[in-house]
């Protein structure tokens, strides 16, 4: 299903400003448990160069924008959200290159992918907070944080 919306992005994306386009996220990690949302992350040369053609394609094609992001040094998108559908499918992150997002999110999978114990580890952690904030998804994301810090440390990325 990534390579899939990958490929469509690729046709849709104005190429002049695309980089790289990558599956990011525990969807990622082969064997690893997942919500089944799909993040993809997109590095562009600018956000500046490609913020309105973004919005306009990525929309049309049932996405919705994240407009009050108070993040901005990325674009992020949203499939299956009202009016489009009933549950979140896929999420777009689209980032330059050289942002804390990318180097993070691509060091991070690489490294589990690279040590399974780590993304047994990390798995874990995840069904036990999954349980302990079911309603709470910013409480869930949060916890995560210290471990996923710690892994990017690991692998050489300075994340804080």
């Amino acid at each position: 299903m990534a390579a899939l919306e990958i490929n469509k992005l690729y046709e849709i994306l104005p190429k002049k400003h695309v980089i790289d386009i990558q599956h990011v996220g525990s969807s990622a990690i082969p064997g690893m448990l997942a919500k089944p949302i799909i993040d993809i992350q997109v590095a562009v040369d600018s956000l500046n160069n490609i913020k309105d053609e973004a919005i306009t394609v990525l929309e049309a094609t049932h996405y919705t924008y994240w407009k009050d992001n108070p993040d901005l040094t990325r674009m992020f998108f949203v499939k299956g959200m009202p009016p489009f559908g009933e549950k979140r499918t896929h999420h777009i992150h689209i980032v330059e290159p050289t942002s804390k997002h990318w180097q993070g999110k691509i060091a991070f999978r690489n490294y589990l992918i690279a040590h399974p114990e780590a993304a047994k580890e990390y798995e874990a952690l995840k069904k036990n907070l999954a349980q302990l904030h079911t309603y709470d998804r910013e409480q869930y994301t949060e916890e995560k944080t210290e471990f996923i810090v710690r892994i990017l440390q690991k692998a050489g990325v300075k994340w804080r």
